[in-house]
């Protein structure tokens, strides 16, 4: 049965997006503590998956219904962005747990809250896409995300930086270095997010 354009989509969005928000913030709560017990990691397994089960309802509606509220290809793209962006906290969760460390640096302490506050950015530019008339708002978010973007990449190279300058332990350079580099890649997957919202725009005004 095919069902009517508007409304469902914005609301999976909007749930997407406030997973999102969730569970970034335990990411962080969860870095600033070094707490990656079985019980965490679990939990942001759990947030990962819901997202996935979000995703899913995303393609299926999308195949039952004939009039969507903007393209096809974007719709789905930014699902599958906002799915990357859970996909990558959960592994970096799981990564601190494997390599048992329970005492992040400064910089993946850095990292994790440039990427809360990245996904606060994104919920907003999702919230407005209902109305159009708040297309400035959505663009003062999405321009946001990307100088939280820019802002993570100086983090990571810092970091790595001094990795390479002070730490001896090969192994510990090798895992440090993977995690600044994953903590990234999840503020980009954000930036990605937006670009998608951006072409949106674009597209429909």
């Amino acid at each position: 049965m095919l069902i009517p354009k508007e409304v469902k989509f914005f609301d999976l969005f909007d749930k997407q997006a406030e997973n999102l928000v969730l569970s970034a913030d335990f990411y962080k709560k969860i870095i600033d503590e070094g707490a990656f017990t079985p019980e965490n990691v679990r939990a942001m397994h759990e947030k990962e998956h819901y997202g996935d089960e979000l995703t899913h309802t995303v393609i299926n509606t999308l195949n039952e219904t004939f009039i969507t509220p903007f393209d096809r290809e974007d719709i789905m793209a930014l699902a599958n962005h906002m799915d990357d962006i859970l996909d990558a906290m959960y592994m970096i969760t799981n990564r601190f747990a494997l390599y048992k460390i329970t005492n992040p640096s400064e910089p993946s302490k850095k990292l994790a809250d440039i990427l809360a506050r990245a996904t606060k950015s994104l919920q907003k530019a999702i919230n407005t896409l209902r109305n159009k008339k708040s297309m400035k708002e959505t663009l003062m978010q999405c321009v946001e995300i990307n100088r939280l973007e820019n802002e993570a990449d100086v983090v990571r190279d810092e970091a790595i930086s001094s990795l390479f300058e002070k730490e001896k332990d090969p192994i510990a350079i090798i895992k440090h270095k993977e995690l600044y580099e994953e903590a990234e890649n999840a503020v980009d997957f954000c930036e990605h997010t937006a670009a998608v919202i951006e072409s949106i725009l674009v597209k429909n005004n």
